[in-house]
């Protein structure tokens, strides 16, 4: 499958210019003014091209590959994918839940929510702009997400949502009929292979690991699209961590 590249160069609502240098031809790069409002009203602004694109990209019979600086975009890529037809089985590769609500964080921060909003939880001003219908969570597999908040962990256990603890337990993963979308937000390696991440958490999948699940799951072929939640090129001056995860995401695409 022809794979189409979208990059939006932002942690949130702030701009990540270095993340520009990953885009390789024939990349969009999605950028807007988004100068005015609250954080939810500004993504809200950005995010409805990045759900027509995903949209679009269906349609025509490639596959969307999503990259940012957060996980945030994830719910874009969801409602383009509703957009097009597609009722995907999710599969969201992270150190971190992101299933915090304004009821559980800790922090008040909007990269700790996506995953709770894309299946109906807490805040929902983004999804409602996008035109999102939230994931049933036994649709969901979360993996890994060894750095859980105290709530947002009662709140996982109490999900639908499957929860492995090893990414590997995915290596001899069997699809079902249902398309498969992948989220991999970048943090979830070991911080030995990449360390230039915001929330580093100890432990963790090293990227040979990470390899030989990413090719396993491309060798299924049913990924119908991926996004991705990259590192902070700010703190990559020797451009490991790009390398690493540029690398297991070919893995992914079969590339």
């Amino acid at each position: 499958m022809e794979n189409n590249y979208l990059l939006t160069p932002y942690f949130i609502e702030k701009p990540l210019p270095g993340l520009r240098r990953i885009a390789g031809p024939g990349w969009k790069i999605l950028e807007t003014d988004l100068q005015n409002g609250s954080k939810q009203e500004r993504l809200s602004r950005l995010y409805p091209d990045l759900t027509s694109w995903v949209a679009e990209t269906i349609l025509a019979g490639k596959r969307p590959v999503s990259v940012a600086g957060d996980c945030v975009t994830s719910i874009a890529v969801l409602a383009g994918l509703q957009k097009a037809g597609v009722d995907p089985l999710l599969i969201w590769f992270d150190a971190h839940g992101d299933f915090n609500t304004w009821e559980t964080t800790p922090s008040g921060f909007l990269g700790g929510m996506p995953l709770a909003m894309l299946v109906g939880r807490g805040e929902q001003t983004i999804c409602e702009a996008v035109g999102l219908s939230p994931l049933p969570e036994n649709q969901v597999i979360l993996t890994d997400a060894r750095d859980l908040d105290p709530g947002e962990r009662e709140a996982v256990t109490a999900s639908e949502m499957v929860h492995l603890y090893s990414a590997y337990s995915l290596a001899s993963f069997t699809p079902t009929d249902r398309p498969v979308w992948v989220h991999f937000d970048t943090d979830i390696l070991n911080p030995d292979d990449a360390p230039a991440m915001n929330y580093l958490a100890p432990g963790g999948p090293a990227a040979i690991s990470m390899e030989q699940v990413f090719v396993h799951l491309a060798h299924t072929g049913k990924i119908a699209a991926v996004s991705v939640s990259t590192w902070n090129p700010e703190m990559d001056s020797d451009r490991k961590t790009e390398r690493t995860c540029m690398a297991l995401l070919n893995r992914l695409l079969g590339v």
